[in-house]
């Protein structure tokens, strides 16, 4: 059993029926990142230069013949140079310029045919107009996602591919702030199997899943 599998208890989470106000019963103090405004570009470009370095396996056999590029797996991207300029007609809105950098993978073979990886980066430089909230002692980010995806490139000097690929970027406007919302209270958890009691479990039997506050 699980929220969604053999459970009809109301107090879990899924699409609502009925009333929606039924069952609210608190209200919760939250603490999380509020979104502000946000938007995406997707572009194709051409012409981008990576200079490819940590070659796996390393001293691959020149030339090397292009296969694809991606973003690095596990590597984050990274936002610099950012500029938060107020449009003086309507204070609530800026134009944000930024800088982003996307790690990436470049995927080849060599001149012996054996397949490898080196990494590379590309930067755009974004330029956009978004709402962005008055100051206040909680700090407001700007923050950036990217997507790079090439199927299209060639080698074009030593440790350098020429590529054509999509970028998608999106830029958000965040802030962690603390708000109120009505609540259902907790779900009800259900078993995930029958297991046998174990003496090691018997002190927690009675134990509530959450906490809970009393006046």
């Amino acid at each position: 059993m699980s929220f969604f599998i053999n459970n009809t208890n109301p107090n879990r989470p899924g699409p609502m029926t009925g009333n929606p106000l039924n069952g609210i019963c608190e209200k919760v103090l939250i603490e999380t990142t509020k979104v502000f405004d946000a938007c995406v570009s997707q572009t194709t470009e051409t012409g981008i230069i990576l200079p490819v370095t940590g070659f796996n396996p390393e001293n691959p056999t020149l030339p090397l013949t292009y296969v694809s590029a991606q973003n690095a797996p596990g590597e984050s991207v990274v936002v610099s140079d950012i500029v938060i300029d107020r449009i003086e007609s309507s204070p609530n809105y800026a134009n944000v310029s930024l800088t982003v950098t996307i790690p990436v993978t470049v995927t080849y073979r060599d001149a012996n045919g054996v397949l490898g990886t080196g990494s590379s980066s590309i930067t755009v430089n974004k330029s956009v107009m978004l709402f962005v909230p008055q100051p206040a002692i909680t700090p407001v980010n700007i923050t950036a996602t990217g997507i790079f995806s090439s199927q299209i490139g060639t080698f074009t000097g030593e440790n350098i591919f020429t590529v054509t690929g999509c970028i998608q970027i999106m830029i958000k406007v965040t802030s962690v702030v603390d708000i109120l919302i009505p609540s259902y209270g907790y779900p009800v958890v259900p078993p995930c199997q029958a297991a046998p009691e174990s003496s090691a479990c018997r002190g927690l039997q009675n134990l509530p899943l959450y906490p809970t506050a009393q006046n």
